[in-house]
């Protein structure tokens, strides 16, 4: 049964680039910069960073009719995944990486990719720390560029898969899997592919963000987020030697600025946490917590800003960087705290967003690095004050203890984040920033005095509601404009990852299995639905035939959900992984279901010769397809996982140029898995008669012949015109 399995998975690596219709349309540079609407070719969209779709056939006038078109099971672990679509194509990362192509109309499975990693992975360093692989279950994000899938694995590599057939083009190590690990995918531009990711703190030096040839592989670049003795900020780490300088991490997604050639990244935090055990005393370790603005042909730093320097709290800045061009018209009374020099509706080029979980709300000149404005959202109590001309934040000593006999007190937000890895959008119609936030606290206790690789950042969190807070979590609505609340809605369960439309909505999932939309402009919920676990996916949206769908990964598994929901009272569900995928009714998918069988005939099959076969023979084969194929197959031909679909336009699409014989044949090959060829002929006759049935054909009087059936179509070669 097993080796039937793999047969079958390899056949269908075979099998799927015909599954794609025509040859598969290449993404280019333009592309990426200017999405097609049908499209969602990157983590957010674009590579700025928005979280945005212009497709506006949902809108908030009938979102309240949206209705399930689809679903699809992902693999059991950590499920944070975000799918892509390029020409009707749905490709989407599993746990463990593990990547699948759905046709996007109906899931249908055109190819899988699964991972062999190393024996023994995940695997502990030498020096006894903790092993990141252990991370590695989750992976967020994958890209599309050229006619190739690239991903960044668990085990430390970078890697492109042909993206009609899966097949692996090229793979490249980073590093030692024992220290190392990818919770995130890349972001491609320019024939580049840009990574970065989590460094154990045994490593010396710290992390750094690669540049890989998207053709060959080849690494062209490697820039380390620490600062070294020497380079600009080196002395920020005191007299710490290169090898004592240690974590700093670039684990979430960059946003990339086509015209500048710009590569904008987040960085983490230094390990460990309290400031007296790493010995670098008030030295702001440039550069954690920080934005970097990378050239994307060198990596070269052409600009860099800290946003908390002196981190003693495990406080990353690591999230989403959102590009825009906006003029401004800031409210001073509605920041904390803003440049003097800014003119009001001057233009500017801004990078903006939430990029830490301190939940300080910063805007900075993408093309210079300049402090524009800020303003907290949720209570902090870290960041004492901000240079107004320079943005150089000062720290609050109160929350930063001298000795391990030291209390921090309440420090708030908590490790967990005021907003974490969960990424806001960005709206061009309303200039809003759409957050998701979290109203918590913290009594962090030190753990060691004397803390070794194990030890990690020598700090227990103790996270706690934030004292002014009724509930945990907040999607609040801020203009990039003016810097004012445009709306805010508490909430008990921590909202997660977002998608503002072209129709006027914020579509956001939660902790507690709920998916909403919202209207943009108010705040106002307009639809629900309850998935079956935390939504730890990110929403997108995208366009088949006209229809269009909203799709997002929900199930169980992330780190924080649990503890969100024990903060916010809620019971903590997991649920079995699935992606959902939703459209208004009438869509492509509910005609298909609802049509009359004469219609299902004509539309789907359209053979070239009458089809003809017997009651007897369709129930015949009716009843041997439940006895020996269903329970791969499913009772509906639709397939699962590694086992294709024997229905629905991706396999149709595959058999548009074959006979009912090649399909015959096929059968007789391939079934039953534990003894393929052993069928008869009237077996096989039989299941093919079944197979017409099920597709709407009649029973007629003669039997189907197997001398007939070179005569007949599975499908119809133009069914992509219909």
């Amino acid at each position: 049964m097993k080796g039937w399995l793999r047969s079958l998975a390899i056949a269908a690596l075979v099998v799927s680039a015909s599954a794609l219709g025509e040859p598969h349309a290449n993404v280019t540079d333009n592309m990426l910069r200017a999405t097609p609407a049908a499209d969602w070719l990157s983590f957010r969209g674009n590579l700025a960073g928005w979280g945005y779709s212009e497709l506006a056939q949902i809108n908030a006038g009938n979102v309240r009719n949206l209705t399930l078109a689809w679903s699809a099971p992902i693999g059991a672990g950590p499920n944070e995944g975000t799918p892509i679509v390029h020409a009707g194509v749905l490709y989407m990362p599993h746990p463990n990486d593990v990547i699948q192509a759905l046709d996007a109309a109906n899931g249908d499975l055109l190819w899988e990719y699964r991972r062999e990693f190393p024996k023994g992975f995940p695997q502990r360093n030498p020096e006894g720390g903790f092993a990141p692989g252990a991370l590695s279950g989750r992976k967020r994000n994958i890209a599309i560029y050229g006619d190739a899938i690239f991903t960044a694995t668990g085990d430390a590599h970078v890697l492109a898969l042909d993206a009609a057939s899966g097949a692996v083009r090229w793979q490249t190590s980073v590093g030692d899997y024992r220290y190392l690990t990818h919770t995130s995918g890349p972001i491609v531009a320019r024939g580049k592919v840009f990574t970065g990711r989590t460094c154990d703190p045994a490593l010396p030096g710290g992390c750094f963000i690669a540049a890989h040839d998207a053709q060959t592989g080849r690494e062209l670049w490697r820039r380390a987020v620490i600062a070294r003795s020497g380079e600009a900020g080196g002395d920020s780490w005191g007299k710490l030697s290169a090898d004592r300088r240690r974590h700093a991490g670039a684990w979430g997604v960059g946003s990339f600025d086509h015209d500048a050639n710009l590569l904008i990244w987040g960085t983490a935090v230094p390990a460990p946490s309290p400031e007296f055990l790493r010995n670098s005393a008030r030295g702001e370790l440039l550069h954690t917590n920080s934005t970097l603005a990378l050239n994307a042909d060198s990596g070269e730093i052409v600009w860099r800003f800290q946003h908390l320097p002196r981190d003693n709290w495990d406080f990353d800045h690591a999230f989403e960087r959102m590009l825009v061009d906006i003029p401004l018209k800031l409210d001073r009374s509605a920041v904390w705290v803003s440049n003097p020099r800014i003119r009001r509706d001057e233009m500017r080029r801004v990078v903006t967003g939430i990029p830490g979980k301190t939940g300080i709300f910063w805007t900075l000149d993408r093309t210079t690095g300049e402090f524009l404005w800020a303003r907290p959202t949720v209570m902090q109590n870290v960041v004492r004050s901000i240079d107004a001309r320079t943005g150089r934040v000062t720290v609050n000593e109160d929350v930063i203890p001298d000795d391990a006999n030291d209390e921090y007190g309440l420090v708030c937000p908590a490790a967990i984040g005021g907003k974490n890895w969960m990424a806001g959008a960005y709206s061009p119609q309303t200039k809003a920033v759409y957050a998701p936030l979290q109203n918590t606290c913290m009594e962090p206790e030190i753990t060691s005095d004397a803390p070794g690789p194990a030890d990690m950042y020598a700090l227990a969190p103790n996270p706690r509601l934030a004292p002014n807070a009724a509930t945990l979590g907040r999607i609040e609505a801020v203009s990039v404009e003016t810097g004012a609340t445009l709306w805010r809605v508490d909430q008990r369960a921590a909202p997660y990852g977002m998608l503002t439309t072209g129709g006027g909505l914020l579509i956001a999932g939660d902790s507690d299995r709920r998916l909403r939309a919202y209207d943009a402009r108010s705040g106002t919920v307009l639809w629900e639905t309850v998935l079956s676990g935390p939504v730890a996916g990110h929403p997108i949206s995208y366009e088949v035939n006209g229809v269009q769908y909203i799709a997002v990964a929900a199930g169980g598994g992330d780190l924080l959900s649990g503890v969100y929901n024990a903060l916010a009272g809620l019971p903590t569900t997991r649920g079995g992984n699935t992606l959902y995928v939703f459209a208004l009714p009438q869509s492509a998918t509910t005609r298909a279901v609802t049509q009359a069988p004469a219609t299902i005939q004509t539309s789907i099959a359209g053979a070239s010769a009458a089809v003809v076969f017997s009651k007897e023979q369709a129930e015949r084969g009716a009843a041997l397809y439940g006895a020996a194929c269903a329970r791969c197959h499913g009772p509906k031909m639709r397939g699962a996982m590694a086992i294709p679909s024997l229905t629905g336009r991706a396999f149709l699409r595959r058999w548009s140029t074959l006979s009912a014989a090649d399909f015959a044949q096929r059968i007789q090959k391939t079934m039953p898995p534990e003894a393929p060829g052993s069928l008869p002929n009237e077996s096989v006759l039989d299941l093919v008669a079944h197979w017409y049935a099920h597709h709407g054909y009649q029973p007629a009087e003669q039997a189907l012949k197997t001398s007939e059936l070179k005569q007949l179509r599975v499908a119809r070669p133009d069914l992509d015109a219909e």
